[in-house]
């Protein structure tokens, strides 16, 4: 049986919208999956490379991108210093800085968000205009007063983890106070208004009706607090100096790298994986606030 025409032209049809279609794919949604593909190797390539000097027997100069031989020899050569003691001091530093951070923010974020009281615009201006220069401006003027403090107070004065902690404090509060004070506003004020009515005080709204909505907000300034202090490191080592054991991983790793650069890059990159361990699991145990909304229906109506 032959086709009619119309079955011939509708086949035809068919198959150069087909075509078409495939011509226009690349056009259409193909680029974006070059672009893709091209920003993840670019993202993934310093990590495959810090990985395979881990792992490397050789030095810098001798590296390639997968290791003709597999060693532990660089763990070895790192756990002769006291890597273990500047990981438990970053930790410290990281988990203490969060904390505060968070506690402060929120304290801060409450009272600028719900009360009204005479020098709260100004305060406000006052911690945006702060935030707008980095600590790293203020480095000469830290280390004098750190100075200062020590001869004080040893334990939080310079050359200290303790007092790298009360830097980060005063530099994380500006724009982690604008960003809470934000979220804040976002959560209705008749749960206020109603808790007040049942004779609530400010410190029980606060601490049971506004931080468990707060979750999501309080979730990212404490991850982001802890990334930032692991990372850090001029600061640090201005303040921390040359006593070995109250260095973080950062300080303590830049120094014995640049002991001795290729003989030591392979045990530095066994250092930074280790290093990154903390911040990971962290980012996993905290993704599922980031990307929650807990202040959807709250209130009805």
């Amino acid at each position: 049986m032959t086709a009619t025409p119309a079955t011939d032209r509708s086949r035809f049809q068919g198959r150069s919208g087909t075509q078409r279609t495939a011509k226009g794919w690349f056009v259409d949604t193909g680029w974006r999956h070059v672009v893709a593909l091209v920003v993840c190797v670019f993202a993934l390539f310093p990590v495959l490379w810090v990985i395979s000097a881990a792992f490397s027997t050789g030095g810098l100069e001798s590296q390639k991108l997968i290791p003709e031989s597999v060693s532990l020899n660089n763990y070895r050569t790192l756990v002769k210093r006291p890597f273990w003691r500047w990981m438990l001091n970053s930790l410290i530093v990281g988990g203490v800085t969060a904390i505060l951070t968070v506690f402060l923010c929120a304290c801060a974020a409450y009272a600028f968000s719900r009360l009204r009281f005479t020098g709260r615009r100004g305060g406000m201006l006052f911690l945006l205009l702060v935030q707008m220069f980095p600590n790293l401006l203020a480095s000469v003027a830290l280390f004098l007063l750190m100075q200062r403090v020590k001869g004080m107070f040893p334990s939080i004065g310079l050359g200290t983890y303790w007092g790298l902690i009360l830097v980060y404090l005063g530099g994380a509060l500006g724009v982690n106070t604008w960003l809470m004070k934000g979220f804040f506003d976002t959560i209705p004020r008749e749960l206020d208004e109603s808790a007040v009515v049942d004779g609530a005080t400010h410190a029980q709204i606060f601490f049971k009706i506004i931080l468990p909505l707060a979750a999501p907000v309080l979730a990212v300034i404490g991850l982001l607090s802890f990334v930032a202090s692991q990372s850090e490191f001029m600061i640090a080592d201005i303040i921390i100096q040359n006593n070995e054991k109250q260095r973080t991983a950062a300080v303590g790793l830049s120094r014995f790298v640049l002991a001795g650069f290729d003989n030591n890059w392979g045990a530095f990159a066994v250092g930074a994986l280790i290093a990154a361990i903390p911040v990971l699991v962290l980012w996993l145990f905290l993704q599922r606030f980031v990307v929650s909304g807990l202040t959807a229906g709250a209130v009805k109506g």
